[in-house]
């Protein structure tokens, strides 16, 4: 049976116009030519602790950029970092691996050649990828050739610009990451990190969160909540040597906290340095929808770990409580069935499992160094795969460990065993009826079978993660 001229011509006009399509739309020509390879934008706030946002239930704190791609998207309300520290976490991030494998563990350590050459940057600049980093990097130095372009700074919220001018951290992260989506070469896919130094305090200033002037208008009418263990008794339950005034989390306690002035004053800088954040984030959004690729592009956004608001009346992180090791976690994931937007996800995934997802998303292979896994799994396939039920939490001396000390952890679900070594000092934490951390039952003894299979299985992971 023949084809009738009438179809020939249907199909010719079809293929005719698709083609004009491609010419005509620099979108869809910039995806072919890509060969349709997912851009990826990874968005990194410091210290900003997992319920910092509106989406994360947070009902006083203004974050409706972030919240909205959270509507189209996944939340992670268990992500937690297995070092709560910036240097090791963003080390951890760029290459998969813990703390014991890729050997930073304290501030301006470079990563080795080989741990280079594994990181998720690395691995998409060789596949094609055009690749930025802007912002705070906190793994010693970017290296010249280690991304297409790259602006590096962090440590003070204002930073000079031009003579006798300033600008703020957060707006120059704006400035630099548009720059890098405006300039980019159009026939590639993109790789974009942001690093923000916000809402990370700037430690030797006075005033420790320096927002911009046009932030002032945020929560001036609000109360912020204190928390239920900024008690003095919640500080005697922790381990002596934390409770000490000598420990940098009860410094930075009576910096910013030791009365209820300085918590609302504190919290409410901070808050406004979060909302900056967010009001970028908006606008880096609108760009990529601007330039037609919002919808081929993955976008992450995390805290790269904890943070302590007066709890247990400390500040900071550090610490394998709750406060300190979980972060925010938001997916906007073109490939996700429009079933599974605005939804959550309640598994541990962990600053390891960055780096893997993000190789997977470009079609690349995942190095055997890293030790995380392609979370995308958990959105993305019909079946919930087996997933991992705890983890191993880790923590250098930072200084001595008067200061900050070394800590160990294995965290499940339901249940926490930590161990300070320098002190060998044991906690033990039933999280579904303590879930603030405030009676350590390591030595009773009705729980004793318990521990001794936590500490079973802290053994094995601890081993494992060399």
């Amino acid at each position: 049976m023949g084809i009738s001229i009438k179809t020939v011509n249907k199909v010719l006009s079809a293929f005719v116009c698709c083609i004009a399509m491609v010419i005509n739309s620099p979108v869809a020509y910039t995806q072919q030519v890509a060969g349709n390879k997912m851009n990826i934008v990874f968005l990194l706030a410091d210290d900003l602790r997992w319920n910092s946002l509106g989406c994360m239930g947070n009902p006083v704190v203004l974050t409706p950029n972030i919240d909205k791609l959270s509507d189209e998207g996944v939340r992670f309300n268990n992500a937690c970092v297995t070092t709560s520290v910036c240097m090791v976490s963003r080390a951890t991030i760029l290459t998969g691996q813990y703390m014991r494998r890729h050997h930073v563990t304290n501030f301006g350590v470079q990563l080795s050649e080989q741990a280079m050459a594994d990181t998720y940057p690395s691995i998409l600049r060789k596949a094609g990828y055009w690749t930025g980093y802007v912002g705070k990097y906190g793994v010693g130095k970017i290296m010249e050739d280690q991304f297409d372009y790259s602006v590096e700074y962090e440590g003070k919220h204002w930073l000079p610009d031009g003579p006798g001018d300033s600008v703020h951290v957060t707006s120059k992260n704006e400035k630099d990451a548009l720059y890098f989506l405006k300039n980019r070469p159009k026939e590639k896919p993109f790789l974009l990190s942001v690093g923000f130094f916000a809402a990370h305090a700037e430690d030797l200033h006075p005033d420790q969160y320096r927002y911009q002037p046009s932030s002032e208008k945020y929560y001036q009418d609000v109360t912020i909540p204190v928390p239920k263990t900024a008690t003095e008794s919640a500080l005697k339950a922790l381990p002596p040597f934390i409770g000490s005034n000598e420990n940098e989390g009860r410094a930075r306690w009576h910096k910013r906290f030791d009365t209820p002035e300085k918590y609302q004053t504190y919290m409410k800088a901070y808050y406004r340095m979060v909302t900056e954040v967010d009001l970028v984030i908006g606008n880096i959004i609108a760009e990529l929808k601007a330039q037609g690729v919002y919808e081929n592009t993955l976008i992450i956004v995390m805290g790269d770990n904890g943070y302590f608001q007066s709890e247990h009346q400390l500040a900071d992180k550090w610490y394998p409580y709750e406060e300190s090791i979980r972060v925010p976690l938001i997916v906007y994931d073109p490939r996700l069935p429009e079933a599974k937007r605005n939804t959550s996800n309640n598994e541990f995934v962990l600053n390891i499992d960055l780096a893997p997802t993000i190789i997977a998303a470009a079609g690349e292979s995942i190095p055997l160094s890293i030790q995380g896994s392609d979370f995308s799994t958990l959105y993305l396939d019909e079946k919930t795969p087996a997933w991992r039920q705890d983890f191993y939490y880790e923590h250098p001396t930072i200084f001595k460990s008067s200061f900050i000390p070394s800590s160990e952890a294995l965290v499940t679900h339901i249940q926490k065993y930590i161990i300070w070594p320098e002190y060998q000092y044991e906690e033990y934490f039933n999280l579904k009826k303590d879930p603030c951390e405030e009676h350590n039952k390591i030595r009773s003894k009705k729980d004793q079978k318990t521990i001794q299979s936590l500490k079973k299985r802290f053994a094995e992971l601890k081993e494992e993660a060399k």
